[in-house]
């Protein structure tokens, strides 16, 4: 029987020298959803994605992929596991000195023996998915960052991956361009049968998407389910956090002594 989900946390912890940023977390990401990682900055949302794709591995706990500890892979299988991912980079992170087209067949021409005529039609197909077939042979610099963005997505798409990963794929887009994002990441998903991950500090624009919702916080999952569910939390970060409430869990002031003694200390 398939397992219902592609990718699961068990009891993970994981850190940067002192700082522990998960804290023996437990999650899953079910097969062909849509699934986003929110919370506030820090949070440990792309360290989720590094671990996927094995850039970290776990301190503590497990990883699974498909069914398979990533953490024991040797370099060989890591390697043909990240062949089943894509990622798309926060501000797509486009060659420059390739054309639009060439981007987008590079993964093809690393990871495969297609004929030149094969990797052509797939790259039109893709770019094609992304609107952008009359775009291929524009540099990066010729064209926005809505459209880098989409050459990006159809790079990450290149290889039929099973499991897509955006991190911030909304960050610094007009209205429209980040409308049209989302939508292609709905319907890419959708149409192709994949598993997306989607790290996005946009509350309304990836609740739009989601199946899933999972706020990270404190290195801790403090809620997931539907975005309807995690709208209606009544845990007070999770408030503060859907509501964009300057204060609350999360302080607006770094912690420091009280301002009269400060005062009182520069006065001195």
């Amino acid at each position: 029987m398939e397992n219902d989900s592609i990718v699961e946390l068990r009891n993970l912890s994981f850190g940067y020298a002192e700082r522990r940023i998960l804290d023996d977390v437990s999650l899953t990401i079910p097969r062909g959803k849509v699934t986003a990682l929110m919370g506030a900055s820090g949070g440990g949302k792309t360290t989720v994605l590094r671990l996927i794709g094995g850039q970290c591995k776990p301190q503590q706990g497990e990883l699974l992929f498909d069914g398979q500890n990533l953490a024991a892979f040797d370099a060989e299988a890591l390697y043909a596991a990240r062949r089943r991912m894509g990622m798309l980079f926060q501000f797509g992170a486009l060659f420059t000195d390739l054309s639009v087209f060439d981007n987008v067949a590079f993964p093809l021409r690393e990871h495969t023996d297609l004929t030149p005529a094969m990797v052509r039609d797939i790259v039109l197909m893709k770019l094609n998915a992304v609107g952008l077939r009359g775009a291929r042979d524009l540099m990066p610099s010729e064209i926005s960052g809505g459209m880098a963005r989409r050459v990006a997505l159809a790079r990450a798409i290149a290889l039929d991956p099973e499991l897509v990963m955006y991190d911030e794929p909304f960050a610094g887009l007009d209205p429209i361009s980040l409308g049209t994002a989302a939508r292609l990441i709905r319907q890419l998903n959708d149409a192709l049968g994949v598993t997306s991950i989607v790290v996005s500090h946009d509350l309304e624009e990836t609740f739009r998407i989601a199946d899933k919702v999972i706020i990270l916080a404190n290195g801790k999952i403090v809620a997931q389910g539907t975005p309807d569910e995690v709208r209606h939390s009544a845990d007070p970060l999770v408030h503060q956090f859907v509501n964009a409430l300057p204060d609350g869990p999360v302080q607006f002031h770094y912690p420091t002594v009280p301002v009269a003694q400060d005062f009182e200390a520069l006065g001195a």
